[in-house]
C-alpha cells in the first residue's frame, strides 16, 4: 500500500506532477508563483535580477534559474542579458494567472497516473471515476485561472476565491 497508509493508490492523482502526495503544489510551481508575483509588484521597475527574485522570497538562486528558464519558454517572463538585464514580465499582470506559471513550469493541472483524465478510460463500476477526475480538474483550474497576478500583487483575491478560503474546513486536513 503506497501514500497514507489508508488509501491504496493515494499518489495516483496528483494536483502538479508531483508523486506520493495527492493535491500538492510542487516547489517549482510554489517558486515560481513567488518569483512571478515579485515580478508583477516590481512591474514598474527596470529589469530585474534573478538574485533580486531569490533573496526577496528566500529561493534558491540556482533553482530560481531553472524556474525563470520555463517561465521564459512558457511566455510568461521576458529575459534580457548585460548589466541592466533581468527579468520582466512578459505581459500585464492581469493577463497572467496562477493557472498560467503552474502548467509553464509543472505542466497540465491535474492528472491522473501521469495522464490527462480525458485521456482515461473505464469500464464497469469505475465509469462514474472519469467525470469525478474531469470535475475536480474543471474545479481546480476554475479557481486558478480566476486568479491573476494584479489580484495577488494587490492583495486581493477574487470573491469566489475569497469565499472558498473563508469556509473553516478549507484550513483542515481530514
Amino acid at each position: 500500500m503506497r501514500g497514507c497508509g489508508h488509501c491504496p493508490y493515494r499518489d495516483d492523482i496528483h494536483f502538479t506532477t508531483v508523486d506520493n502526495d495527492p493535491m500538492r503544489i510542487s516547489a517549482r510551481a510554489d517558486y515560481a508563483v513567488r518569483a512571478v508575483l515579485e515580478l508583477a509588484v516590481r512591474q514598474e521597475e527596470a529589469a530585474v535580477k534573478a538574485e533580486t527574485v531569490a533573496a526577496a522570497q528566500t529561493i534558491p538562486h540556482k533553482f530560481l534559474e531553472g524556474i525563470l528558464g520555463d517561465l521564459r519558454r512558457g511566455g510568461i517572463v521576458d529575459s534580457r542579458r548585460g548589466g541592466n538585464g533581468g527579468y520582466r514580465l512578459a505581459r500585464p499582470a492581469a493577463e497572467i494567472t496562477v493557472a498560467d506559471v503552474v502548467r509553464a513550469v509543472d505542466g497540465p493541472i491535474v492528472s491522473v497516473r501521469g495522464e490527462r483524465p480525458t485521456g482515461l478510460a473505464y469500464s464497469g463500476p469505475a465509469e462514474p471515476l472519469l467525470p469525478l477526475w474531469v470535475a475536480l480538474r474543471a474545479n481546480v483550474r476554475k479557481v486558478l485561472e480566476g486568479v491573476t497576478f494584479a489580484d495577488l500583487a494587490a492583495g486581493e483575491l477574487p470573491e469566489p476565491v475569497r469565499g472558498l478560503a473563508a469556509e473553516p474546513a478549507a484550513w483542515e486536513n481530514p
